[in-house]
């Protein structure tokens, strides 16, 4: 009996080995097959991450360089130092020295406007420069500002004014002259226009080329015939302003 229990459970423990064999065959195949499955999945993703991580830094690079600034003229530093202590933008006031001169420090005009700026003697004279210091860089840029900032005064903008009307009427007094620029702005005013205005002014300063107008007694500097150059002046000037305020801070 004994020996009959011994032959049943050695013959029950092989045949559960040789049914058991077979689900071990028969599983390994799909693991291998899932585990590859997912290996070269995991590789694809990883492979689409590297790639867009390339890409990113790519971008980043370029953007990094975009937003470096750029360098204006060989005065930058001298137009910021001036600009800090008289308050106007460097890259305004540089965006005047490209119209004026192209950044030529020696450049004489044949009316006698001189330097980077072309300062016209009388200026020099009104503010108790001496005319032989117009060829000094930094006295040209000074007495530049300190036109500009007198304009700006005489000139009474109201609060609120737009930025670009403001700028563009200043600059108009920078090359044709405060006396003219006020005048428009006196003829503007009387029709009910907005003197504040740098459309209504520059309009009015090519009617001050009309008899009808420099006849008018609000018209004190008389008639004006360089209208155009100064419209130019002021469009080109205010379009390098906004150039140089994009690439350089």
């Amino acid at each position: 009996m004994v020996l009959s229990l011994v032959v049943l459970t050695s013959f029950e423990s092989s045949l559960g080995s040789t049914l058991k064999q077979p689900a071990r065959l028969i599983d390994e195949p799909e693991k291998v097959e899932m585990s590859g499955e997912v290996r070269t999945s995991e590789a694809e993703a990883q492979i689409a991450a590297d790639s867009l991580s390339n890409e990113q830094q790519q971008v980043e690079a370029v953007t990094e360089v975009v937003k470096q600034p750029q360098t204006i003229s060989k005065f930058d530093n001298l137009m910021k130092r001036i600009g800090a202590e008289t308050g106007y933008d460097w890259r305004f006031m540089s965006a005047i020295a490209y119209c004026e001169s192209r950044f030529k420090e020696g450049l004489v005009s044949k009316r006698g406007a001189t330097g980077l700026m072309q300062v016209m003697p009388i200026v020099a004279r009104h503010f108790k420069v001496p005319v032989s210091q117009l060829h000094h860089t930094e006295t040209n840029v000074r007495l530049a500002c300190k036109l500009l900032n007198e304009s700006e005064q005489k000139l009474c903008f109201p609060e609120g004014v737009d930025e670009r009307d403001r700028l563009s009427i200043i600059l108009a007094c920078y090359n044709a002259g405060l006396g003219h620029v006020q005048d428009a702005r006196r003829l503007a005013k009387a029709d009910g226009a907005n003197p504040n205005s740098w459309s209504v002014v520059s309009k009015y300063l090519k009617l001050k080329a009309d008899p009808a107008y420099y006849t008018r007694p609000e018209v004190k500097a008389g008639r004006f015939r360089g209208s155009k150059e100064t419209i130019g002046f002021v469009t080109l000037a205010m379009s390098k302003y906004d150039e140089y305020c994009e690439i350089a801070w």
